[in-house]
């Protein structure tokens, strides 16, 4: 019962930090960024929400798996805070502040945390590591359209 728990509470906290983050900024979203151009392939508005989800479900159950380990490396739980700090600050640079250049400067510096913390979880479980590769992916192609939506406006 305690490792269901403890998957419960490792799945709860990405979802908490996203959900918390898109119910401050989602207003913005139509309002303020209807009105930015953007590039062509900028996904429709309804992906983002099943995507993050899924990323933030995939970020749960790594964490789940690092902190399941019988030796749990602080590092790995200070990385992995790290990211989730500078994701959910993303959210308030970009839509709530519209701050679109502060916006890029920080989705770098969460895309280096992402790849910190998934060498890190590496070192601990190679799966763990593994299920974060989306989300860098997602960033990846979020720093680029972040990127070109500054470059338009």
């Amino acid at each position: 019962m305690i490792k269901v728990i403890n998957f419960l509470k490792c799945l709860a906290i990405p979802l908490l930090v996203g959900g918390i983050s898109g119910f401050f900024t989602s207003s913005s979203i139509k309002t303020w960024y209807v009105f930015l151009k953007k590039p062509s392939f900028n996904p429709p508005n309804y992906l983002f929400g099943p995507v993050w989800t899924i990323l933030y479900l995939l970020m749960g159950i790594s964490l789940y798996i690092i902190v399941s380990k019988p030796v749990i490396k602080k590092s790995s739980i200070l990385v992995f805070a790290l990211q989730l700090i500078l994701n959910f600050l993303w959210s308030f640079i970009f839509f709530k502040y519209q701050q679109i250049g502060l916006a890029l400067i920080e989705i770098l510096l969460l895309w280096a945390a992402i790849f910190m913390m998934i060498i890190n979880f590496y070192k601990v479980d190679k799966i763990a590591a593994y299920l974060n590769i989306p989300y860098l992916l997602w960033v990846s192609f979020a720093t680029i359209l972040n990127y070109s939506i500054y470059s338009l406006n």
